[in-house]
């Protein structure tokens, strides 16, 4: 159209699908967790064919992003896109719970998502694996030292009670899936870079965690109404 930009005219029609309240309440799912298909249709009440009318349309003006699970291949996870959130607003959650992060051997994602977020908010956070390995990976060491994170060289630990008052976020898929996770945890479907070992993975690992802890401050307002 004459005398409009691209950008413009893609904001208005982001404005114009979010002008839909499914797809509004699909995007304010998303705001803090990955979902599955079969997990937003649960939590919305929509119809299989309806919701995937919906997840299209949001992908097709690219506010969303799925995935393979690296657990179980025939799962799918939906996010937002996060180029996107500038352009849309995200629903204002109100938490004050510590956060509990969760994968498989807490050794690397769980433990530097803890460290990540107690060095961007001030809040503590705990961490945990299902099969906990014999201590943290050195390359999850090496990261945070890169990237300015204190990350305490202590021994991974075994998940046994969930504990009471926290906010439980999964960052492995298999985990996730294992777990049969309810659906009021948060799942952050982060790949694992331990199997390549390799230090670029590591750092991404770092970048997208990054990525993922800003979501949830922006998206949060504490009691008083301050952001956190």
């Amino acid at each position: 159209m004459a005398g409009y930009s691209k950008e413009l005219l893609r904001r208005a029609a982001i404005h114009s699908a979010l002008g839909e309240p499914a797809r509004l309440a699909i995007i304010d799912e998303l705001s803090v967790s990955d979902r599955s298909p079969r997990d937003l249709g649960s939590r919305l009440q929509l119809p299989s064919n309806l919701l995937a009318h919906h997840l299209d349309t949001l992908e097709n003006i690219g506010l969303i992003l799925r995935s393979t699970s690296s657990g179980d291949a025939r799962r799918r996870y939906v996010r937002l896109d996060p180029a996107s959130m500038h352009v849309i607003g995200p629903r204002r959650i109100s938490s004050r719970k510590p956060l509990f992060f969760l994968c498989t051997h807490n050794s690397a994602r769980s433990q530097l998502a803890a460290a990540i977020w107690q060095a961007r908010t001030g809040q503590p956070a705990k961490s945990a694996g299902t099969q906990p390995a014999a201590h943290i990976h050195r390359q999850a060491i090496s990261a945070a030292k890169r990237n300015r994170i204190e990350l305490r060289d202590i021994a991974p630990s075994a998940l046994g009670k969930i504990p009471r008052n926290f906010q439980v976020v999964t960052v492995c898929d298999l985990v996730h899936e294992e777990l049969h996770a309810p659906l009021d945890w948060w799942h952050w479907s982060i790949p694992d870079p331990v199997p390549s070992g390799n230090p670029k993975a590591f750092d991404a690992v770092v970048a997208e965690l990054e990525v993922r802890v800003n979501q949830v401050i922006n998206a949060t307002v504490l009691e008083n109404g301050d952001k956190s």
